[in-house]
């Protein structure tokens, strides 16, 4: 019986060859982060890569390898990171002055100017260009400097660092230039009262993990539909739990069946003939698999309150921590790979502390403990997908090395993984 979900998922547009300086080929490693509107929808990605100068080949021209970057996001396509959101891009000095950016959508690309770029005065004509031409400019990791005025008359976005920045100063922002039009994004949003603080001086965007965060509540504030859902999660991860019983407990969420069987008959499966049983579907998937996509159904369905992008997340780390085991010792585990990667944020769905609810659910000892911080066969794998995500390339590349991962296949991964939840969510 085989798992239909590790099947290869074809990625929409080819993955360019492309050679630094050197001469030696460069995989560019891009990640992304969510930006989020007033209401928690996700308007944007933030597109995090690695320099290749810095981990690649020494000597290099930074600029030439955000060329690369560039020349690789317009190859296989900002859509494919951002399906279809705008697309924040870092933009260094020469990549400015030389209008380089040009290759990339007006329409989608944000240009990022880099909080190390001075302000002088082909930096100001060359921002001046870039408005010209249609394009959309923000601040990055803005500290306000008489300097920057000009700057800040030409810029449509203006990000501040909440770890970086006192209470005072965002809201002097907010105060002083709020009124010419500009929007502040809160970047480094870490928790729901810095989340709550900004709302509240008039910040129009967020970015930041506040969103992974557990709001606990009491087990009475806890819905009941999301405990029916952990009582659903801890029968079908019982131990020794025959295909009887599991046919039967998914029979009983009737919602979860019926969206079940509609799931495995998707263009994504590709099964010969209509899955018309949850027993048939046991039969052509194995139980472990089937396991999987019942448990995510299960938590697509917790987060039904909370910001979509959390779920998002939780699938991509799954997906991608499951395509990484694929290449590891660990490969006979990828399903374990998965629902950690998957159960990572269950606590800020249902708003217990993750020491509870695992006592709830059955999960496995190891699975238990790597989400808990403990040192496992799994967590290496899952660590580098957490590095990953946050764009800490340093901890990437240790981690892949120790893992004896190659660095293209992880580049490629990520991409796969991303894919894959566009196309689960998209049907």
């Amino acid at each position: 019986m085989t798992d239909q979900s590790a099947q290869p998922v074809s990625w929409t547009r080819p993955t360019p060859s492309t050679s630094g300086p050197t001469g030696d080929a460069v995989e560019v490693f891009v990640a992304r982060q969510p930006i989020f509107d007033r209401q928690k929808a996700v308007v944007a990605y933030e597109l995090l890569y690695r320099s290749s100068s810095q981990n690649r080949f020494t000597d290099a021209d930074p600029n030439a390898a955000t060329s690369q970057v560039i020349d690789n996001l317009t190859a296989f396509g900002p859509t494919a990171l951002t399906g279809g959101r705008q697309a924040f891009i870092n933009i260094p000095r020469g990549i400015l002055v030389d209008q380089l950016y040009t290759v990339l959508p007006r329409e989608q690309a944000v240009i990022e100017l880099l909080e190390t770029v001075e302000p002088d005065a082909e930096v100001v004509t060359a921002c001046t260009a870039l408005k010209r031409a249609g394009y959309t400019l923000a601040l990055d990791d803005f500290v306000f400097d008489p300097r920057y005025e000009p700057l800040l008359a030409l810029a449509d976005i203006v990000k501040v660092d909440f770890l970086l920045s006192a209470p005072a100063e965002r809201r002097a922002l907010i105060e002083r230039f709020g009124r010419r039009g500009v929007r502040f994004v809160a970047e480094k949003v870490e928790t729901r009262e810095d989340f709550e603080q900004a709302l509240a001086l008039g910040y129009s965007f967020f970015q930041g993990y506040f969103f992974c965060k557990p709001e606990i509540l009491s087990r009475r504030e806890v819905p009941a539909v999301k405990l029916n859902y952990l009582r659903f999660l801890r029968e079908i991860f019982k131990p020794g739990l025959d295909i009887d019983q599991l046919e039967a407990i998914v029979r009983q969420e009737v919602s979860l069946s019926v969206k079940l069987l509609r799931y495995l008959n998707s263009a994504w499966f590709g099964w010969r003939y209509e899955v018309s049983s949850i027993r048939q579907a046991i039969m052509l998937m194995g139980e472990q698999p089937l396991k999987k996509w019942a448990a995510l159904l299960a938590l697509s369905g917790m987060g039904a309150d909370r910001p979509s992008e959390l779920v998002v997340s939780a699938l991509v780390r799954a997906r991608f921590a499951e395509l990484l085991g694929g290449n590891s010792a660990i490969a006979d585990q990828q399903v374990d790979l998965f629902l950690v990667g998957m159960f990572s944020v269950v606590d800020a769905l249902v708003g217990r502390p993750m020491t509870e609810i695992l006592t709830e659910v059955s999960l496995s000892e190891e699975i238990r403990r790597t989400l808990l911080g403990e040192a496992t066969g799994l967590r290496p794998v899952y660590d580098l997908v957490l590095a990953y995500e946050r764009g800490d390339w340093d901890r990437v590349e240790t981690l892949r090395e120790g893992l004896n991962l190659p660095a293209d296949r992880a580049a490629a991964q990520y991409r796969e993984a991303v894919a894959w939840v566009d196309g689960v969510f998209g049907g």
